[in-house]
């Protein structure tokens, strides 16, 4: 005789799982937008390399035209002084031209790894950086104000952040 035994175990079905959640972007993923002491540090770390090299582009005017013209350079003449400084002019913005079109940092922001990049995400043009440049001294001029203006500003952008339309962004360690 066969006994047949049929045992149904009758468990509660699970709830059904909660619809996926969209990606969440990890920290490395979304740029972080630098405060205020680390852009204060690259300023200053590229302000003294900017010092050494005026030295140098004043070295490499002077000494040649003391040697050729057998009199000292005329500092004091007007058109002399003027041309003098829109040389050293001419420095300072091949300088940070040069650098944020070719790579996005300068000496100074790869130290303190920042970077400087189009609100789109990419890199300088050089009519970006020239942009960048001439909103950047407008903003400094007022003793600083638009650079301070990023304490206060929900992004953390200073005034020429936002009227050149780029912005700096830290490095991740390692990239």
């Amino acid at each position: 005789m066969s006994v047949a035994v049929k045992v149904s175990i009758d468990a509660p079905t699970p709830p059904p799982l909660p619809p996926p959640k969209a990606p969440v972007p990890s920290p490395e993923a979304t740029p972080q937008v630098p405060r205020l002491p680390r852009r204060l540090g690259a300023l200053l770390y590229d302000s003294i390399l900017l010092f050494a090299l005026l030295l140098l582009a004043t070295a490499l005017l002077i000494i040649p035209y003391d040697l050729l013209a057998a009199r000292p350079y005329p500092q004091g003449e007007w058109l002399y002084r003027t041309l003098f400084q829109a040389y050293l002019l001419a420095v300072i913005v091949g300088f940070y031209v040069y650098f944020w079109t070719h790579g996005g940092q300068t000496l100074g922001m790869s130290a303190w790894r920042l970077r400087v990049l189009r609100d789109d995400g990419g890199r300088l043009s050089a009519r970006d950086a020239l942009r960048r440049l001439a909103w950047a001294a407008l903003s400094l001029a007022p003793v600083g104000l638009g650079l301070w203006w990023c304490l206060f500003d929900r992004e953390h952008l200073a005034w020429h952040d936002r009227r050149s339309r780029t912005r700096l962004v830290v490095v991740p360690r390692g990239g």
